[in-house]
């Protein structure tokens, strides 16, 4: 019983995709697991937020030198963070309008991190195992108050790169001037080629968002559904204890291991990239003309 609600379950897709909560007589998921998960992100992001404001701020006069430095190693590794995204992945491509982004660009990379790291932690198994003893009608049925990986599930990766998008032709507008937004569809290209140039542009100005939820969407599927695949495998070795089941569970649980060891990394990395490429998309709209495009590819491409 318990290995069918937990690690063992013959269906280690079932770990990391949605799962509804609250569905009504249409079908229509009115709540689901990774909707939790996205409020649990939120408030984690607002409350640790508060606590590494506090702690970063400057203290009083009377505190001496101190009054400069953090009060907490954790805030101080957040900020650091920080400080490493502004001045060394944004300001070398945003340049004077760094500032002006960075709430939205720290935002996007925190709250997808949290969302990685909660995809790591059994929510979805502990709350079968609660529910199992409880209300085994919601197990039967497939449901789930929290659990799985929001970032995991397409529509909410589309819903961040819709954000990322509109902030990216947003950028480009407010630097460029509609004029030169839509001048820079041409490409600054002879005009009987406009009819090839322009939808090419205009495909790509969908084309990048697009990417950006796939890139994302694909990474945490296939990451964590590998996760959840070796500790099945690790849960049925040391349960059955055979002559290949026991073996199998040791090498399943030294592998699920170091495959959680390089989630963690992935974690933070698709977060920086996810972060990374919307500031690209933003400095490469911001510019028109062969050589300011030519200083922005190379700054990119320097900085990957």
């Amino acid at each position: 019983m318990m290995s069918n609600l937990t690690l063992a379950s013959g269906d280690p897709v079932a770990h990391v995709i949605n799962h509804p909560f609250i569905v009504n007589e249409g079908g229509w998921w009115i709540w689901s697991s990774a909707q939790t998960n996205l409020v649990l992100s939120g408030l984690i992001l607002l409350f640790v937020g508060m606590f590494v404001a506090k702690a970063v701020q400057t203290g009083d006069e009377s505190h001496g030198h101190k009054r400069w430095v953090t009060n907490s190693r954790f805030a101080h590794m957040v900020e650091v963070i920080c400080g490493y995204l502004r001045e060394s992945t944004v300001r070398p491509l945003l340049h004077e309008r760094t500032e002006r982004f960075m709430p939205f660009l720290w935002t996007i990379f925190f709250f997808i991190l949290v969302n990685n790291l909660l995809g790591l932690i059994p929510l979805l198994d502990l709350h079968n195992i609660v529910a199992g003893q409880f209300a085994p009608e919601i197990v039967a049925q497939h449901k789930a108050l929290i659990g799985g990986t929001a970032t995991q599930s397409i529509y909410i990766t589309a819903a961040l790169s819709l954000l990322a998008g509109l902030m990216i032709n947003w950028a480009g507008v407010r630097e460029l001037g509609v004029g030169g937004y839509l001048k820079h569809l041409t490409a600054d290209a002879p005009i009987f080629v406009w009819p090839i140039i322009i939808p090419i542009e205009i495909m790509g100005t969908f084309i990048k968002p697009i990417a950006l939820a796939i890139r994302l969407f694909a990474n945490m599927t296939a990451g964590h559904i590998l996760v959840a695949v070796l500790l099945g495998f690790a849960a049925d070795g040391f349960i059955d204890r055979g002559i290949i089941g026991l073996p199998v569970g040791i090498v399943s649980s030294g592998a699920v291991i170091a495959i959680y060891f390089l989630e963690l990394f992935v974690a933070f990395l698709q977060a920086f990239v996810f972060m990374f490429l919307t500031t690209v998309f933003i400095s490469l709209l911001a510019h028109h003309g062969d050589h300011e495009h030519d200083h922005a590819h190379e700054g990119a491409t320097a900085h990957a």
